[in-house]
Parts: C-alpha cells; structure tokens; sequence
C-alpha cells in the first residue's frame, strides 16, 4: 500500500514532495513505511500550508474541516478558516471555454456584456458580472476547467490515506474512513452547481416568509434556472460589500451607526436561530465573505454551497443543550450530550460530568455579558472529544456556523452576547413546541383525545378486572442487559455441573479401586482417574483464562 501512495502517479510524488517540505513528520514515516506511532498533526499553521501549496481541492478539504470543530482544536479550526478565498484566479481565455461549452447558443447572444475581471475567486469557482440582453445584471459563478478529473483523483488519495491511518487505534475510533467518505462526498457536491442553485433556492423560500425579523431587510440571491448548469450558477446581482469592509471597527472610522450595528447583528442572530432551531436547514459557512451589506441597507447572504441539515429530535436536543449551556449546567449537558451523540463505547460518565462542571465553573463569577458563547461551545467539544464521545458532524457545522457568527456580531458591536439575545427567543420556541403552531387547534385535539380516553376507559377496566379474576392475565417481562447476566449464569452453571462430574469420577474410581481385588476390572478406576485428571485441568485452565479467579 505504500509503494501505491509513492510510486502511482505524479500527483502521489508531489502529494510526497509538499509533505517532506513542509516538514510534518509523521506523514513522512508514513509515506516512507516507516515505524510509525499514532498519528500526529502537524502545528496549525504548518497543515495550512501543506493544504494550500497542494492545490484548489486541498483548500476545499481544510475549508470543509474549518467547519468540523467536532474533529480539530480550536487552534486549528482558526488557521484552516483563513483558507477561504485566498486562490488566484484563472485567465479569462479558459473562463470563457468553459463558459461557452455550457451553452448551446453563442454567448452574445445571451449576455449583453461579461466583466471579464472576476470580482471573486476561490478554489471551487470564481465569479464575474455579467448582463443579460433584457438587461438584468447577473453573477456568474464558473466552475474551474478540469477540476473534476483532479478532485477524483485526489479523492482517491484521501481515501488511501483514510485506510492507512484506520490501521491505527486513533483510526478505528474515529472512523476515519467514514469521515474521508463524507468530505469525498461533500466535494463531489460542491461540484455539482445545480445542488448549490437548489440550496440558495430552498434557503431563500425558508427566509422569504418569517415572524422572527424583517424580512425585507435579508435577502438570498435569486437564480435564474435557465443559464444554470452543473458547472455554471447564473444568479441575481447584489451590490454591495462585504459586511465588516462596511462598517470597519469601532474607533476607525470616527462613525455613530451603533443602532445600525446592533440592528444587523441581531437580524443574523434571529436568521440563523430560525435556521437552525426551526427550519432544521442552515447556511453552515457564514464567514465574513459570505455576508454582505448591500448599497439599498439591506443584508445579503451568499454562497449557499455547504449546508447543514437537522432532524427535530436534533433539534430539540441541541435547543436544550444551548439552555443548559447558557445555566452552566453540567449534569443535564452530560446527559443531552450521551443523547445526540451515543457512545460507541463505554465511556466514564461521572468522569465526563465532572470535567464539564469543571469547565462551566471557570464561567460562575462572570457576568453573562462577559461570556464568549462561541468559545464556550468550543470548550465543550473539546472535553466530548477528550472523553471519546463522537458527535455527529452536523453538531460541529451548527457550533461553526454560530463562532462565525458571533465573530461577525462582535465585529459589529463589541456589546453584542449571544446568550441575551437568544433567552427570550428560545422561551418562544419551547411555547410553540408545547402549543403548537396553532393553540386553538391544539387544545381542541387534546380535549378530543381526553374524550376518547374517557369513552374507552370503562371498557378496559372491564377488559382488565375480567383477566385478573379468571386467571388468563399474562405478564410479559423484558429486562435490559438480561443477555449478559443469562451468559454468565449459564457458564457458572456449567462449570458447577464439570466440578461434580469431575467430583463424581474421582469417587467412583476410589471406590472402585479399594473394594475391587480383581486385575480384569481394576484398569476402570485408572481409566475414571485419567479423565477426572483431565476434565478438571480443563476446568482450571477455563477459569484462568476467564480472568474471574479472584
């Protein structure tokens, strides 16, 4: 297998060269088949590195694991989140092959004019401006020409090297080869554009319609369908500037617009808690560049290309994680925590309790306006991942999405606190799930279902008294973990029953060896002897063996 790393192709030496340069010693040893230990990243800034001189799909690997606090430090997850659009762009001639072969018409004939200077390049695409004959502006966001040749074969180099850390006990446990199976896929999504158009699509009908904010004042781009492929998203033109390059930091640029500040912060934090909480459909990477304030005042979200998707038992589970979080309550974050992400083996629960109200105790003597939310999340992921609790990666998109977008609000107002903010939100939410969206209705359904328990009552006592008194009632029992108890019952069972068959052949071959005088049947007690001899070296070896001598 490592011959097959160093000797495939090209790309595998150059994958080698970058690592032996960037000096992480481990993938070295690795590389190489040497000894190796378990396996060790290298310093933040050094796996930034390595990730950025491999190329486009290796910036989109340390993006995707900027997003998965879950798996990586802190300190690594802020080095891999200065990855993003941070690539050269490409030159227009191959841009506009590209462009053309999405078409089956001459572009003139589709587009009035192109820019052909893009306004923005990452490692995935990179946008120009365009405008359509009728004369709406519109971004075009192209995909890089041969990107999906490179990404499935350096797919298949991330899946090789999945394999050989699996080999390892850090491998086995964090299911390395299911997380390399996941980015593969999330890859193979960021190029698919028509995934990312439905997205933006889905977001903008969930945000289009709410009670949580002004929805006028946040919009998701608009795409047009009909000049989009796979490789190719036509959208609508925003204008405007990235969020914080419109409002630099307070004491720079000599402004007043604190209203305006704590107004756009609190409109993302409602937009997000909605998405999260409530529509179970998130933008999972709303770093600064995807957030833009526009010239007209309003908000613009953009780059819908990685979501995260939540159950409502999910949900449920992590609204009441955030409360016992924001109570610094340890013991009911021990007990949500086994519950969104169940251990995969036996973990020490009073350890994992003790270690979380060591961690919330250090927050008791601060005024909850003091407390970085973000970083608290963070802390907590940091004691579930040193207690060997695997959470479910959506878990770490969510924790991502809401550090990015606490950093942005605190950029905008250094008075800004997510746990203030969202108090009064989240006690709406437990009323609605208690009432439900309709109060009316739902009382209306709980009155009926009282009826009929009332209606039905009668006759299931009958049902009842009339088993109990003719002797017919059965009771079926079910007890858990019964399994193993049944085993260890049985095998003690067993080993008494050897112990006096073992009992049994030694006294009958003493009996039989001082009342018998004759030589014809004497080799009998020889022959019950030797089998005692052995059925009870047997028994002894099992027992030691068991480890349950003691």
């Amino acid at each position: 297998m490592f011959s097959r790393l160093v000797q495939t192709s090209s790309r595998q030496g150059e994958i080698v060269e970058v690592v032996f340069r960037n000096g992480w010693d481990y993938m070295r040893r690795l590389l190489t088949g040497g000894k190796v230990d378990e396996p060790k990243l290298p310093p933040p800034a050094v796996l930034r590195n390595i990730l950025v001189d491999l190329g486009p799909v290796y910036v989109k690997l340390g993006q995707l694991l900027s997003t998965r606090p879950d798996l990586l430090p802190a300190e690594y997850i802020d080095a891999l989140s200065t990855l993003q659009a941070e690539v050269p762009p490409i030159d227009w001639a191959e841009v506009e092959v590209m462009l053309r072969k999405q078409f089956s018409e001459p572009i003139e004939e589709i587009f009035a004019s192109i820019n052909y200077k893009p306004v923005a390049a990452g490692s995935i695409a990179q946008t120009h401006r365009a405008v359509l004959k009728d004369g709406r502006p519109v971004a075009l966001k192209v995909q890089r020409p041969g990107l999906s040749a490179v990404v499935e074969q350096d797919i298949s180099l991330i899946r090789l090297i999945a394999r050989l850390v699996a080999q390892t006990e850090f491998g086995q446990y964090y299911d390395i080869v299911s997380i390399a199976e996941e980015f593969a896929e999330a890859l193979r999504n960021e190029l698919d554009f028509t995934q990312e158009a439905r997205y933006t699509d889905q977001l903008r009908q969930n945000l289009g319609s709410t009670r949580w904010f002004d929805s006028t004042k946040l919009v998701v781009p608009q795409i047009y369908w009909e000049y989009t492929t796979d490789k190719l998203i036509a959208m609508e033109w925003l204008d405007g500037v990235a969020v914080l390059s419109a409002f630099p930091p307070i004491g720079f640029d000599g402004t007043t617009d604190l209203q305006e500040r704590e107004d756009i912060s609190t409109l993302l934090l409602r937009a997000f808690f909605q998405q999260i909480c409530l529509d179970g459909f998130f933008h999972a990477d709303p770093h600064p560049g995807n957030i833009f304030y526009l010239n007209d005042g309003r908000v613009a979200l953009l780059d819908c290309g990685m979501v995260g998707r939540l159950d409502p038992r999910t949900q449920q589970l992590i609204l009441e994680l955030v409360l016992a979080i924001v109570n610094l309550d340890a013991q009911r974050c021990t007990q949500l925590v086994l519950q969104l992400a169940p251990p995969v083996q036996p973990i020490n629960r009073v350890k994992l309790e003790t270690e979380f109200d060591r961690l919330l105790r250090r927050y008791y003597s601060l005024n909850i306006s003091q407390v970085n939310f973000s970083k608290l999340v963070y802390e907590v992921l940091q004691v579930v991942r040193d207690n060997k609790v695997r959470v479910p990666g959506n878990l770490g998109l969510c924790a991502k999405a809401i550090a990015n977008l606490e950093g942005i609000a605190r950029s905008l107002d250094p008075n800004f606190n997510i746990p203030n903010k969202i108090r009064p939100m989240m006690t709406e939410v437990f009323q609605r799930q208690i009432v439900g969206e309709a109060p009316l209705i739902a009382l209306l359904r709980t009155a009926l279902d009282v009826k009929n328990l009332s209606l039905q009552s009668p006759r299931q006592v009958e049902l009842l008294l009339d088993r109990v008194t003719s002797e017919t009632l059965q009771w079926n029992l079910s007890v858990r973990e019964a399994e193993p108890l049944r085993r260890t019952i049985d095998a003690s069972a067993n080993r008494v029953s050897f112990s006096i068959v073992v009992g049994s052949l030694i006294m009958g071959a003493a009996i039989i060896s001082s009342n018998t005088q004759s030589s014809q049947v004497y080799w009998v007690s020889d022959v019950l002897f030797a089998a005692a001899s052995f059925l009870g070296l047997w028994l002894i070896l099992s027992i030691l063996r068991s480890g349950f001598l003691r």
